[in-house]
């Protein structure tokens, strides 16, 4: 299960982060979102990735504006301070699990 984290604790992770990590920005009602959720779920199941938490987009109106998050769900992948990739297609569990390899 992703953990769920506030804005405030990611921009925390974000601006000390030396290590790549990854977020996926969602809303409660998205049924896209909850299957990306579970896809993802299952990426880390399998271990071998980058850490990932989520965070509800709703509660995050800062991080949506300053990361320009247009649509849900968004993964984006940040590491000491930068983002580095965002990704709003997630087509595939393999795709996903290729993209967020450590």
């Amino acid at each position: 299960m992703l953990q769920e984290i506030s804005e405030k604790e990611l921009r925390v992770r974000w601006e000390r982060a030396g290590s790549r990590e990854a977020v996926l920005f969602y809303t409660p009602l998205c049924g896209t979102c909850k299957l990306a959720e579970r896809m993802l779920e299952i990426v880390l199941e399998a271990g071998g990735t980058i850490p990932v938490s989520k965070i509800n987009i709703n509660y995050a109106p800062d991080l949506t504006q300053d990361w320009q998050i247009s649509s849900v769900p968004a993964l984006i992948i940040f590491q000491a301070g930068f983002l580095v990739q965002k990704q709003y297609a997630l087509h595939s569990v393999v795709d996903l699990q290729q993209w967020l390899k450590q």
